[in-house]
């Protein structure tokens, strides 16, 4: 679960104001802690963020202006999965979960392909063999093992 993969915490949405500031849809709850982002093939040093439309406005070093700004829009920013906080036991990233295959009684039954939190707690999206997918909830169908993901029989169509 610890490759060093770059994980996406950010997406620019547009530029804000003439200053080259960007709006940003987040995908993480505390952007301020990474201070380098990589994206477009280049690297962005985040100087400030707060909260804005749909998400956070930002100011990287080097983007100057309005221009500048809008040229990034669909840009998404990453960070290294290790520039990620270490996790408490019990404690998962989404993007660790996905790929890893779901078994039931130790049967195959396909792959993690998505976890989707609703508000009521994570769902783990399986696709199938065959390409069909469905869902099940983390916290009732769902033991986390370092290389697969038990899935509690009951839920499983």
């Amino acid at each position: 679960m610890s490759s060093d993969r770059p994980i996406v915490l950010a997406a620019i949405i547009g530029a804000h104001g003439l200053q080259g500031e960007v709006r940003l849809k987040l995908f993480t709850e505390d952007m301020g802690a990474y201070r380098t982002l990589d994206g477009a093939g280049r690297s962005f040093t985040l100087k400030t963020i707060r909260p804005g439309p749909n998400g956070a406005v930002a100011r990287f070093a080097e983007i100057g202006d309005r221009n500048a700004a809008e040229a990034l829009r669909g840009t998404e920013l990453s960070v290294p999965r290790s520039a990620l906080p270490p996790l408490a036991p019990g404690e998962y990233y989404h993007v660790d979960l996905i790929g890893l295959p779901c078994l039931v009684d130790g049967a195959p039954v396909g792959v993690a392909a998505m976890v989707e939190d609703f508000g009521a707690g994570d769902v783990l999206e399986i696709e199938k063999p065959d390409g069909k997918r469905f869902m099940v909830p983390v916290a009732k169908a769902v033991t986390i093992e370092p290389d697969r993901l038990l899935i509690d029989p009951e839920f499983v169509e």
